[in-house]
């Protein structure tokens, strides 16, 4: 009877418009007003791009709870969701039911069912990787046309991986506990051995944690810096994006 009551209180919640979550379900950390607020401006920065993906197969990797899943769902996509932790994969076959969920450790990549996709989408995952590298192969070997890939990096103009410790309790970080802050000369000549081609773009999403002059490290305001890449089985004919690592982009309004 209690469940049932439960159920019932649930449903009519759920038309309201409203979810009941437990504090502790991982919603608790992915909904915070920071992560909401950079939810928002990075795929109206993806959208801007107007790079065409409708009814493509996606794959995307390290989706947490699925807070960017909607936007290929709503192209009428074929998406593949995957993710490491547990108790984000139960939350997202509830909140995807008619979604193909799939388990993906990227520091233990293992086949992904639909290999290879038209597209892969990386945002927020890289930086969470304890060996980059085996992740771009890894991800290359399962993207058919194109990779929109987005990670936090570190400035610099050497290749370098920086590896840092994340707690691993967090369900928004390194699921191994190990992360890595890799440069942009590395991410960008790594994906260029993998790819025939790699693009910027040339705006940035208008959030502070996305650095748009990245010859002046000293005049960035955010805690972190992220930058986002583009690549390609097939050139791209977009004015929007450079095949250059240029050093000024501009914000995305």
């Amino acid at each position: 009877m209690i469940d049932k009551i439960r159920g019932i209180i649930k449903s009519l919640f759920n038309k309201w418009g409203y979810e009941i979550v437990r504090f502790n379900a991982p919603v608790s950390h992915f909904h915070s007003n920071r992560y909401l607020r950079l939810n928002s401006r990075r795929l109206e920065h993806l959208a801007s791009l107007r790079i065409p993906v409708k009814g493509m197969s996606v794959l995307e990797i390290g989706a947490g709870i699925g807070d960017h899943s909607h936007y290929y769902i709503d192209r009428g996509c074929k998406i593949t969701i995957t993710e490491a932790r547990s108790q984000n994969l139960k939350y997202l076959r509830s909140r995807y039911p008619d979604c193909n969920i799939q388990f993906l450790n990227l520091e233990q990549p293992t086949h992904i069912e639909g290999s290879p996709f038209d597209v892969v989408h990386c945002y927020g995952v890289l930086h969470h990787l304890s060996n980059p590298e085996q992740a771009l192969e890894f991800i290359s070997r399962n993207t058919g046309r194109m990779l929109f890939l987005e990670t936090q990096v570190s400035f610099g103009e050497s290749e370098e991986i920086n590896i840092v410790s994340e707690p691993k309790s967090d369900p928004t970080q390194a699921y191994s506990g190990i992360g890595c802050r890799p440069t942009r000369p590395w991410v960008y000549n790594r994906l260029k051995r993998l790819f025939k081609y790699v693009y910027l773009p040339i705006t940035q999403p208008n959030h502070e944690e996305f650095p748009i002059d990245w010859n002046s490290p000293d005049k960035h305001k955010g805690n972190s810096q992220s930058a986002i890449f583009i690549a390609s089985r097939e050139k791209i004919e977009n004015e929007l994006l450079t095949q250059s690592l240029i050093k000024k982009q501009l914000r995305h309004e």
